[in-house]
């Protein structure tokens, strides 16, 4: 596989990973890693450009759609969305250091644009801990 190809899939997997498509990103990452034939410190870094740009869409969706929240096509149930904002509500605006956790994740991401939480302040918290989250794997590994 060519370089361009490998990055360039990962970051698409990891952007289609923050969104409600169905990905693993990790698996993707982890793979690339143990090949040995990719750079860790840019596999880390396109994986979490895609996964940031993925939380983004999500925060943008919140931020900009959500009163089409009650159509059949809205990906996110009212009840999700409910569940992040309590969480949110909770955890304040750290919580979007977990942005990466399975499952409330991407409903906080979405919150975060509902409640128009800054894009700044979203993309720093997001990336610190999607950061963290994929330096953590590449250790694991």
């Amino acid at each position: 596989m060519s370089d361009v190809a490998a990055y360039g899939g990962l970051f698409l997997v990891a952007l289609a990973a923050a969104t409600i498509f169905p990905a693993q990103s990790e698996l993707l990452l982890a793979g690339l890693h143990a090949s040995g034939n990719y750079h860790d410190g840019l596999l880390i870094l396109v994986a979490t450009a895609g996964n940031v740009a993925g939380s983004t869409a999500n925060w943008a969706l919140g931020r900009y759609l959500m009163h089409f929240q009650d159509r059949r096509w809205f990906p996110v149930s009212r009840r999700l969305v409910e569940r992040a904002t309590g969480w949110y509500r909770r955890f304040g605006k750290w919580s979007l250091l977990l942005a990466w956790m399975p499952v409330i994740g991407d409903p906080l991401t979405l919150v975060a644009g509902i409640l128009r939480v800054d894009l700044r302040l979203f993309l720093l918290l997001v990336t610190v801990g999607k950061l963290a989250r994929y330096m953590a794997l590449i250790v694991a590994i």
